[in-house]
């Protein structure tokens, strides 16, 4: 919508109380190309003309369900079951914002705390908390936690962790006293020679992503030992479909284990919003952030909920709190519990199977393409990282695929400009092996 005008009354009030002329006085150190657009609207239209005219803007998008998509990137697109939407639309659950009154509450603090059981039992940690905002947050959040613990400064990150996450991560130490250094890669994963040269014993942390930006699974067990051997701790992100599959992190050792957990049971929507998991160990239970809830008996002895160990008041005060997150994604987080229970462990490792043999089939056929070649030779799960050759630029090669019905891979150049043909596959259990076909069919027209 476009901007009030600069006559209304309160809103001249208030930009005199903050000392600004005008509102484009305000937002001035906005880009231009930044601020938002008039609609043109044009002026005396019916409500049904209006709505006629937004179906029409909105129209211009296409859904997931007009295009196959093999977009991945960190914003993954699975199966929903109908009675996710079912249960998780019904009005106990749209009302309850967050539980202060634990014993008004008894129905929400039960959700989160099966929800926290239930993380707990994916990512084999010993305890969950209640939700973060997103996965790069939970990632930003355990390396604080980290600091605070070791009472170090120096955090170390793989340059293949989303860069999103890198970013939040320098967002959050802004004003603080700790640096943080990228640990480059080779062929794919994590350089654990150069990983091994920067440890000394002001590393609070390491951190790194399983599988990573491209795709390809680190070799997390043997980073985890390196950073144990100066006494850091050892940070996992993880994707939490692909646990069904992958070893979890409590199995290789990891003190602290995040994600993005949207894709379980929750649409892509335009990226957000998130979903951030936060699990850990039990040596790092009082200092975990956000909101715990804990199970106890009531006075007459029956099985009770309450939010534990930590209080409001708690995060309020900025200079001491464990975190200034004082809520979580409580919506979020109960479509989660719910395709968790649906699915359960056999079915999540069915699910991550389809997963990896469809996206086994996919780099293969693409494969056939001559311009096509693997970026790295490495295993993989449902992502891969795919090469074209200079005469095929990613992004025309893009829009000859959208025209066909498809959503070709992420352009990596934004991120990596040492990758300027990089292109990032995604193939999750949504996507045919028939659709797989039709899109050779149409990348050898291209050829």
């Amino acid at each position: 919508m476009d901007y009030a005008p600069n006559t209304d009354a309160q809103l001249q009030e208030m930009l005199r109380a903050i000392g600004v002329g005008s509102f484009e006085s305000l937002i001035s150190t906005v880009p231009a190309e930044l601020h938002a657009r008039a609609l043109e609207v044009p002026s005396g239209l019916a409500e049904s003309e209006v709505i006629a005219l937004g179906e029409e803007l909105a129209g211009r998008n296409r859904a997931l369900t007009e295009v196959v998509s093999f977009l991945g990137a960190g914003c993954y697109a699975h199966l929903i079951p109908t009675v996710v939407d079912a249960l998780a639309s019904r009005g106990e659950w749209l009302t309850p914002y967050t539980p202060y009154q634990a014993e008004a509450s008894q129905g929400t603090l039960q959700a989160i705390y099966e929800f926290q059981t239930m993380v707990c039992e994916l990512f084999q940690m010993d305890v969950a908390n209640a939700s973060l905002y997103d996965g790069a947050s939970s990632v930003a959040e355990a390396a604080l936690l980290a600091l605070r613990t070791t009472e170090r400064s120096r955090i170390l990150v793989s340059e293949a962790v989303h860069p999103h996450a890198r970013e939040t991560l320098a967002t959050y130490l802004i004003g603080s006293t700790a640096t943080v250094q990228e640990i480059p890669t080779v062929n794919g994963v994590t350089d654990l020679e150069a990983l091994g040269k920067a440890l000394r014993d002001d590393v609070a942390c390491v951190i790194l992503q399983q599988p990573n930006v491209f795709g390809c699974l680190e070799p997390m067990g043997q980073a985890g030992e390196l950073a144990h051997r100066v006494g850091g701790l050892f940070i996992a992100s993880v994707y939490p479909i692909s646990l069904g599959l992958l070893q979890p992190p409590g199995a290789y050792g990891a003190d602290i284990a995040v994600a993005e957990g949207r894709c379980l049971g929750s649409p892509p929507a335009y990226g957000g919003p998130g979903l951030g998991l936060f699990t850990t160990t039990s040596a790092l239970l009082r200092k975990v952030p956000g909101r715990l809830a804990g199970c106890t008996v009531d006075q007459a002895g029956r099985r009770a909920f309450t939010l534990t160990l930590q209080t409001r008041e708690q995060h309020i005060r900025r200079e001491r709190a464990t975190s200034n997150i004082c809520t979580n994604e409580g919506w979020l987080a109960l479509r989660a519990t719910i395709f968790l229970s649906l699915l359960g462990p056999r079915g999540m490792q069915e699910l991550a199977r389809l997963n990896l043999e469809k996206a086994r089939y996919a780099r293969e056929r693409l494969r056939e393409i001559p311009w096509i070649s693997p970026a790295f030779d490495q295993p993989v799960f449902n992502e891969f990282t795919l090469q074209f050759d200079a005469a095929h630029p990613v992004e025309a090669v893009n829009r000859r695929l959208a025209a066909a019905g498809f959503a070709g891979g992420f352009p990596l150049a934004e991120w990596y400009p040492a990758m300027p043909q990089g292109s990032l596959w995604c193939v999750t259990e949504l996507i045919s092996k028939a659709s797989i076909d039709r899109l050779i069919e149409v990348l050898k027209r291209v050829g």
